[in-house]
């Protein structure tokens, strides 16, 4: 699975910091520490870029291409910004853009440039009048209508990556399932088949931050049993990018990891979760077989969950 690097965001407080300040030390260390850990596309999230932050997008990607030759997805709701950043790639054909939703106007201008750049783009299953459909045939039907759109521009279908957007597991419980349906029903309703994409740290947001990491990762887990093609993820999660490695070899590294192959080919089969074998006696695979039970709502959800 292709992994999109998010961990330059001015979510971050220091990092909007750097951004507005226009701190090269700051964004280079930041960039540097991504660059090492060998993602498929780094994503530039500069948000709506107004204000202070005009010009921001073409600043960071010259920082970024004096250090890299890796891809890079541009991401902003500022359309403006990132034809500015797409104008200075020097093979634009590789990057993204994050993001279209299915609304007209955004639509529209987002594939124009994408037609322009021959780069992909990564839409989402909403608009402003539905907001994230509550279900997988919804999110289906927004995604037919950015693919019309997208075919009048000349974009393929392998250059859209579309997000089912999740939802975080302590607040909508059901969703997570939702969007691997979605996932599933995306890569079967298109021919060619279409890309897939999602947030990854958002099906663990509001969790306490001790259970993040383990959500996101058997959420991957999950998700790659449907047919993921992509995720934005935290890549300096080591044990993350190393179980992108078992999941693509389909070998185990270590003990838990069979329960993680296990839960990746139960999804694959179209299996149900009492199918899965795994070792009670190891605290790990407990943790990781419990977790699958919370985001295939299997169980209710709780902070405390993992006690044992």
């Amino acid at each position: 699975m292709k992994l999109i690097s998010e961990n330059l965001h001015i979510i971050s407080k220091s990092t909007k910091e750097a951004v507005l300040n226009r701190d090269e030390n700051y964004i280079k260390n930041l960039l540097q520490r991504q660059i090492k850990t060998n993602p498929d596309w780094i994503d530039l999230n500069i948000g709506p870029a107004r204000g202070a932050f005009a010009g921001t997008m073409q600043w960071l990607v010259s920082l970024t291409q004096g250090l890299t030759d890796i891809p890079l997805s541009l991401d902003s709701t500022n359309s403006d910004e990132i034809e500015l950043g797409l104008a200075l790639a020097k093979e634009p054909q590789k990057w993204i853009i994050n993001s279209t939703s299915a609304d007209e106007q955004r639509l529209q201008r987002t594939t124009d440039i994408a037609a322009k750049y021959g780069c992909s783009v990564i839409a989402l299953t909403m608009n402003s009048e539905l907001g994230i459909p509550k279900e997988a045939d919804k999110r289906l039907e927004l995604a037919f209508e950015i693919s019309s759109a997208a075919e009048e521009k000349g974009i393929s279908n392998e250059k859209l990556y579309f997000d089912p957007l999740i939802l975080p597991v302590c607040v909508d419980q059901t969703q997570a399932t939702e969007a691997l349906n979605t996932i599933r029903m995306l890569k079967e309703s298109f021919d060619p088949q279409v890309m897939t994409t999602i947030g990854l740290s958002n099906v663990s947001n509001g969790c306490p931050k001790e259970l993040r990491a383990l959500i996101n990762r058997v959420f991957l887990v999950l998700a790659a049993g449907c047919g993921l093609d992509s995720a934005i993820v935290d890549s300096f999660d080591e044990e993350l990018l190393r179980l992108n490695k078992v999941l693509e070899n389909q070998t185990a590294e270590k003990a838990y990891d069979n329960t993680y192959l296990a839960l990746f080919n139960m999804m694959q089969n179209f299996e149900e979760l009492d199918s899965v074998e795994y070792d009670s006696s190891d605290i790990e695979q407990v943790k990781i077989f419990k977790t699958a039970e919370i985001l295939l709502n299997q169980k209710v959800y709780t902070n405390s969950y993992l006690e044992i």
